[in-house]
């Protein structure tokens, strides 16, 4: 049964823009470099954003899968692989799921624990859009940042003025300004729909090694356990579980291969990013799903200008405050010594190491029932 609320006005409009620092250059890239389909990936990706909106009500954002994209760009594999891969773990969220082994996995974590994981994903995304985009643009693009940072410093929180829109407005005349030639733009529109792709048990198998196995640590900790407590912190009526959040996992990664999507997922600082610049409904998903599908109706073909139309040190700073929306979470064990170590311990672990969710949880999860067992002591009282 679908539940939920859909509302629109100007502050899920400004919500709707809170993740587009994740999601926009990570997509942008496998279509350049992986070759992907840009009408397909692009529509795919806005219906899954849509199809969310209805199944929560809430802004519960749907993402690229991190691991993998990085794995797609870096290692250049064939976009066969990437389907593939998306549909078996789509596979494996599912049996997680309906065997309440996802729930059993999620009531052994601490909440300190999972404030650990938000906590590093936080610093993980504010780190990024500063280091990497702030500064691929030269001086306009340090104007541009700083602009940004100081509408959005000056309007964080305001529902009568919320701040995305108007640092939006002001990325998309910066892109026009600079990097996108709108007569070039409205001489190629045409209309194209996503393309039927069909998989193998060989790619799928495949897919799974080299793509799936790095992205579990991340789909457990980041889109399932984390935000599940985001979605508690934020919207604390609302009685989402851990298997609702799998298997709208699953429906979306076992959909998106047979039309060309890209895998996605839920995500946490996506979460925070849309509740951080306005969002409390679905709304800003719908509006921010409805982009992506125009851009790949309509301006598929005319990708080179696309992928300069929201320029990256205005997207590093949009990221770099969904990540400090993330770390504020922690204020709520800050009155405990040992939590906060906890939280401090897993922070690192997550940033440092190749599997640090994955690494991190386990660790966390050991060292927190040791200190209880009186085995070791974090905090000598």
């Amino acid at each position: 049964m679908l539940k939920g609320k859909i509302v629109f006005n100007r502050n899920e409009l400004s919500g709707a823009f809170g993740d587009i620092g994740t999601d926009f250059p990570l997509i942008m890239g496998m279509i350049l470099i992986n070759n992907l389909d840009p009408a397909s990936t692009l529509i795919m990706f806005g219906a899954m954003q849509v199809f969310t909106a209805f199944m929560y009500g809430i802004p519960m954002a749907v993402q690229p899968f991190k691991a993998m994209a990085t794995i797609m760009l870096t290692q250049r594999l064939s976009k066969d692989l990437l389907y593939a891969a998306g549909f078996s773990l789509g596979l494996v969220m599912l049996i997680l799921s309906i065997t309440g082994l996802l729930d059993k996995l999620a009531n052994c974590i601490p909440k300190a624990v999972i404030r650990g994981i938000q906590f590093g994903l936080g610093i993980s995304l504010a780190s990024l859009g500063l280091r990497n985009y702030v500064l691929s643009e030269g001086i306009e693009g340090y104007i541009l940042a700083a602009l940004s940072f100081s509408i959005i410093m000056l309007l964080l929180g305001n529902r009568k003025f919320p701040p995305a829109i108007i640092v939006i407005i002001i990325g998309i005349l910066y892109a026009l300004i600079f990097h996108v030639d709108i007569s070039e733009v409205g001489q190629h529109i045409k209309l194209a729909t996503p393309q039927m792709h069909g998989l193998t048990l060989h790619n799928i198998i495949l897919g799974f090694l080299l793509l799936g196995l790095p992205q579990i640590p991340l789909s457990l900790g980041n889109s399932i356990f984390a935000t599940k407590q985001t979605i508690t912190d934020f919207f604390p009526e609302k009685k989402v579980t851990v298997r609702k959040i799998g298997i709208t996992y699953s429906i979306m990664n076992l959909i998106n291969p047979f039309f060309s999507g890209i895998p996605t997922c839920h995500g946490a600082g996506g979460l925070s990013g849309h509740y951080a610049f306005g969002a409390r409904t679905g709304g800003s998903l719908v509006i921010y799903g409805s982009m992506y599908i125009f851009l790949g109706l309509f301006l598929n073909s005319n990708f080179s200008y696309i992928a300069h139309i929201f320029p990256m040190p205005m997207l590093g700073i949009i990221l770099f405050f969904e990540g400090v929306f993330l770390m504020r979470l922690i204020q709520d064990i800050m009155d405990s010594k040992k939590d906060l170590l906890i939280v401090l311990m897993i922070g690192i672990i997550c940033l440092s190491l190749q599997y640090g969710y994955v690494i991190g949880i386990i660790a966390g999860i050991l060292i927190y029932n040791l200190d209880k067992l009186n085995i070791i002591k974090l905090i000598k009282e």
